[in-house]
């Protein structure tokens, strides 16, 4: 399973989110800058969010995006799950109960349900506020071109 760059990209608007609301709504364009991704896929990754209800965006001049939930309450499984659906390694363990023909004599099923434990469990232990916790202090890019 390859994570798209929706997905990272949610993880990193959500981080810079986080990172920055302390101010106020903090405006997509300055995420875009800082992140180095184009303003309009940012846009389209925070309406999914929205929708999702992680992010509260308002318009005008002093708007953007705020975490609705505290960063230690968003894990990366949530966000991921959201912007990818199914995080499932094979197709046979995205329905519960599972729907697959094979199940009562695969003999590889029980490697893709650890599979898929070890990374349900992994990345959801994962929180925003863990990552900020964790990392180093990142250099602002205020003079990086944002990518159209």
């Amino acid at each position: 399973m390859k994570i798209s760059t929706r997905g990272r990209y949610a993880v990193r608007i959500l981080l810079d989110i986080a990172m920055h609301q302390g101010r106020g709504y903090v405006a997509m364009k300055d995420i875009a800058r800082r992140q180095q991704i184009s303003k309009k896929y940012g846009d389209q990754i925070g309406m999914q969010l929205s929708q999702a209800g992680l992010l509260l965006a308002a318009r005008g001049r002093q708007g953007g995006y705020r975490l609705i939930p505290n960063a230690g309450e968003v894990t990366v499984l949530q966000v991921l799950k959201i912007m990818e659906g199914s995080l499932a390694p094979v197709a046979c363990l995205e329905t519960s109960p599972n729907l697959c023909d094979r199940c009562s004599f695969c003999m590889t099923l029980s490697m893709w349900t650890g599979l898929n434990r070890v990374m349900t469990d992994y990345l959801g232990g994962i929180t925003l506020q863990s990552l900020i916790d964790q990392a180093a202090p990142q250099p602002e890019l205020e003079d990086m071109p944002v990518p159209d």
